[in-house]
């Protein structure tokens, strides 16, 4: 996957001009119907959207094809967890990501492909060829403090800023169970492990070195209490998406591995359910 930071906000000219009303996080299902027709370039073409952007189907359980292959890939470079790829099939690892989208959107949470959605990821998806998305993005401030990482527990995504405020990237993640969450609040990086103890802390701790990824970024409070959370990779990428954690934080390894490299100890960390929290600043609009 294309991790090319000049890349991630990038969006045509055209398609930032119709989102101007769009400079809140959410919700978008307001403006996401008022659309008439599919503009993006990545959906614009695909006579299979085309019926579901005018209401004449959805797509969900037993649907294939390159409109639905489109969706999926715009998906994955939004930071959207799709374990299979955009294998042009809708099945559990689509529901699950256009889920997260639809929380995102301010969309009712039902998994399938209708025309709400649809206009929605019509607004939101970068260009062809690019990652992340240059609107509906949160603030890199929490409670007037600046941060470097935003977690949205709820779409389970993960936004990587740097010191300016800029955003770099956006990955998908998997957070706590609900016996088990992940808390929300302002935290920072406490300690950086590298491979070597982050393999010995999985052996210590679950008698499975690789339990935590390649790896681990222990988190505390922002007080400085211990949080007894971590962001650390996975030895189980499938579950990426999902509510399956003991609290921390779960990102892909090739993801963790920029996360680790990007940040420092006592670098803050926000954790939200949604992009809607109130401690978050005001909307970001890059580009």
């Amino acid at each position: 996957m294309d991790r090319s930071r000049d890349t991630v906000t990038g969006t045509p000219s055209a398609v930032a001009a119709r989102n101007d009303e769009a400079e809140r996080a959410v919700p978008l299902a307001a403006s996401a119907v008022a659309a008439p027709l599919l503009e993006h370039p990545r959906f614009a073409g695909s006579r299979q959207l085309a019926d579901v952007a005018s209401g004449a189907t959805v797509l969900g359980t037993g649907a294939r094809g390159e409109g639905l292959g489109a969706v999926q890939g715009a998906l994955l470079d939004m930071g959207f967890a799709l374990y299979g790829g955009a294998d042009e099939r809708y099945g559990p690892d689509t529901a699950r990501a256009l889920r997260n989208f639809q929380v995102h959107a301010g969309l009712r949470s039902s998994g399938v492909l209708d025309a709400a959605t649809l206009r929605a990821l019509d607004a939101l998806a970068p260009a062809p060829g690019s990652r992340g998305q240059s609107r509906a993005l949160p603030s890199p401030f929490y409670a007037g403090q600046p941060v470097r990482v935003v977690i949205a527990l709820r779409e389970h995504r993960t936004f990587l800023f740097d010191p300016e405020g800029r955003l770099l990237d956006i990955f998908p993640n998997a957070v706590g169970t609900a016996a088990t969450p992940t808390h929300p609040g302002l935290k920072v990086v406490r300690a950086k492990l590298d491979q070597v103890a982050t393999e010995d802390a999985g052996a210590r701790l679950w008698n499975d070195r690789h339990v935590f990824g390649a790896r681990l970024l222990d988190l505390s409070w922002a007080d400085g209490h211990r949080s007894g959370e971590e962001l650390h990779g996975t030895s189980a990428p499938a579950l990426l998406g999902g509510d399956v954690s003991h609290g921390c934080i779960r990102h892909a390894n090739e993801d963790i591995l920029v996360l680790h490299d990007a940040l420092a100890v006592g670098d803050r960390i926000a954790v939200v359910e949604t992009l809607q929290d109130p401690h978050l600043g005001v909307p970001v609009t890059t580009g």
